[in-house]
């Protein structure tokens, strides 16, 4: 048994030596480097020197070896030396990059080429924004970290209502709360801290209520001068993989026009609207967008809008006229992910065409007639069971998704199973599935577009 443990962490060593070969790790290159300045600055001193060092090291060498092999004959000291020669640089490697290891993360199980292969492997994958807020945007998120560390989540700042709402009205910052739930969505920090980022008290005069994130934000926020300035440094705290960007960095607040004609105010209201929702809109109208967010979307590879409530978390966002522009000029496929069930008092009786008619609209009423977003991820026909009959049971219903019709309408239709398996969290979308998703659109994609003649 412990030969076999022995042979099996053997095998396991090798591997991950002969990972070390493999190109892309940043790492050989500086090795080589440093070895060779080592010898040229060895070189340099003996050229100072006139050159003796080198006769001495040459005639040290040559009695040596004339003493081993006098000793042993030259098949038994070559090999030998060789092995020697192998185990300390070996052994050297070992503990230095164990050494290098430890200092970077010194409580964690991750052996250091596993840590730089996958690095590498982040790096390397697509830049994507995502467009959203409150738990879509952040689940979301959570499940793309595996797939890229070129994320820039830009993120709706209408929320009025909750912990968010009563530290915009008293401190009068931007809400923090959906990028709270960003900011530690994306962070590769210990479990621990982004569980203190994200602890709400239960209890305590002015406390109760509040989460530690959006208090840390606001105190940084007060600290640094602006909000944009307060997330940068939280993303450091955080080691957050990718980059949240509010959609804009103007106090806004959000109305909706119903169908009955009533006028409403205020994004918690427009949440329970009592009449289905004609068009939504802000004040200030016409609100700037970030530089960093505009960067964002021109060098894109993916765009992605949803999941997340229509009008009071997505649709905000394209009140931005330059975001708006900014996804119209880009050449990155533009992905639409739609909810798993309606929201009461905002979207009762839409299936997907609803939906991608309502973001048209918003378009329309905005002075743009170009189609925003030319592909949707909905989610297969969801079967009975309690979790749906629970929100059927507070007014819920499953999104419908006619596929054929919207591949009429010119939709890059994708139909797969998106639910979280798990019943006691309730009907939401699960990480993993959605990310895998959307990583197969971006490849097939990617892959059409590379056989498309240039």
């Amino acid at each position: 048994m412990i030969r076999r443990h022995w042979q099996q962490e053997l095998m396991a060593r090798s591997r991950r030596a002969v990972c070390w070969l493999q190109p892309g790790l940043l790492v050989k290159r500086w090795v080589f480097t440093s070895g060779l300045g080592l010898l040229t600055a060895l070189l340099g001193g003996a050229i100072w020197a006139d050159l003796k060092p080198i006769y001495w090291i040459l005639e040290t060498l040559s009695w040596l070896l004339g003493k081993l092999t006098t000793a042993l004959s030259r098949r038994v000291t070559g090999p030998l030396v060789v092995l020697i020669g192998v185990a300390l640089i070996l052994l050297g490697q070992s503990r230095s990059f164990g050494s290098i290891k430890q200092a970077l993360v010194p409580e964690k199980n991750t052996v250091l080429i596993d840590a730089l292969r996958a690095k590498n492997r982040l790096n390397r994958g697509p830049s994507i924004v995502a467009i959203g807020g409150g738990t879509g945007l952040s689940t979301l998120l959570s499940g793309l970290k595996r797939y890229s560390s070129r994320i820039t989540a830009i993120v709706t700042v209408t929320d009025d209502g909750g912990s968010s709402g009563i530290l915009r009205r008293e401190l009068g910052i931007l809400p923090p709360g959906d990028i709270r739930n960003c900011l530690a969505a994306l962070s590769t920090e210990e479990p621990l801290l982004t569980r203190l980022f994200q602890y709400r008290f239960s209890s305590g005069n002015g406390l109760e209520g509040h989460s530690f994130g959006n208090l840390f934000l606001s105190a940084l926020t007060a600290i640094t001068g602006n909000l944009e300035t307060a997330i940068i440094a939280s993303s450091r705290i955080l080691a957050v993989q990718g980059q949240v960007v509010p959609a804009t960095d103007i106090d806004v607040k959000l109305w909706a026009e119903l169908e009955n004609g009533q006028y409403i105010e205020g994004e918690s209201t427009i949440g329970h609207a009592p009449s289905p929702i004609v068009r939504i809109g802000c004040l200030p109208a016409h609100p700037p967008a970030l530089p960093r967010a505009l960067k964002a979307i021109a060098n894109a590879d993916l765009i992605l809008l949803g999941p997340g409530s229509l009008y009071t978390s997505l649709l905000p966002n394209l009140l931005v006229p330059e975001l708006v522009s900014a996804i119209q000029r880009s050449c990155a496929p533009r992905l639409y992910i739609c909810n798993l069930m309606t929201q009461p008092g905002e979207t009762d009786g839409l299936d997907v065409r609803g939906h991608l008619r309502a973001i048209e609209a918003q378009l329309t009423s905005l002075g743009s007639s170009q189609r925003l977003f030319h592909a949707v991820l909905a989610q297969d026909e969801l079967p009975n069971s309690t979790i749906v009959e629970s929100g059927q049971s507070r007014g819920a219903e499953p999104v419908l998704c006619d596929a054929n019709g919207l591949r009429q309408d010119g939709y890059d239709v994708t139909q797969v199973s998106l639910q979280r398996a798990d019943p006691t969290s309730g009907l939401q979308h699960d990480p993993h599935s959605l990310a895998l998703a959307i990583m197969r659109f971006y490849r097939k994609h990617k892959k059409e577009s590379s056989q498309v003649p240039p």
